[in-house]
């Protein structure tokens, strides 16, 4: 049973164990967090926190309901009812659904909890399974970017009632 939960102070050792043991595979794909996210983890966890307490976004973690982090589905530059998508699903847990699953919940969030409007997001062109978890999720191309030197798209949802 997959859980989403808001990210609280006590998943930072099995966050982190998420990240370290799915770095390698994330990078593939996206740019790597870097060593000094990992060597500063414990600060730049309690400064999320803050951010999230503070409402400028909000985080959330996909588990196996027994506390293993499966993926990540998180709300950044929370302003005027809008904030950036972004997720990551492990290795272990790829191709199952858990994207378009946690991105559908965090839509649900977004409008009951969060009083967000509207969501974007952004990927690279050669990520087609992160294409393919937007368009299921109801995003629609708004227009290309580059992303860490690559070439990237932009994506916009609006979000309503029937998204709770």
């Amino acid at each position: 049973m997959t859980v989403l939960e808001r990210l609280r102070p006590d998943h930072a050792p099995a966050l982190l164990a998420f990240e370290r043991e799915n770095r390698a595979y994330f990078g593939a794909s996206i740019p790597d967090r870097g060593d000094d996210y990992f060597a500063g983890f414990d600060a730049q966890h309690a400064e999320l926190l803050a951010d999230q307490a503070a409402g400028l976004l909000h985080f959330h973690i996909l588990t196996d309901g027994h506390g293993v982090v499966l993926g990540r589905v998180n709300l950044v530059d929370v302003a005027d009812g809008s904030a950036e998508l972004g997720y990551r699903i492990g290795e272990r847990a790829a191709g199952r659904g858990l994207a378009t699953s946690g991105v559908r919940m965090v839509c649900g969030l977004a409008v009951a909890d969060y009083g967000l409007t509207t969501l974007r997001a952004r990927t690279t062109v050669d990520n087609a399974g992160s294409r393919v978890v937007l368009a299921r999720t109801g995003f629609v191309e708004a227009g290309t970017i580059t992303l860490a030197g690559r070439p990237g798209l932009r994506f916009t949802r609006d979000l309503t009632d029937k998204d709770r």
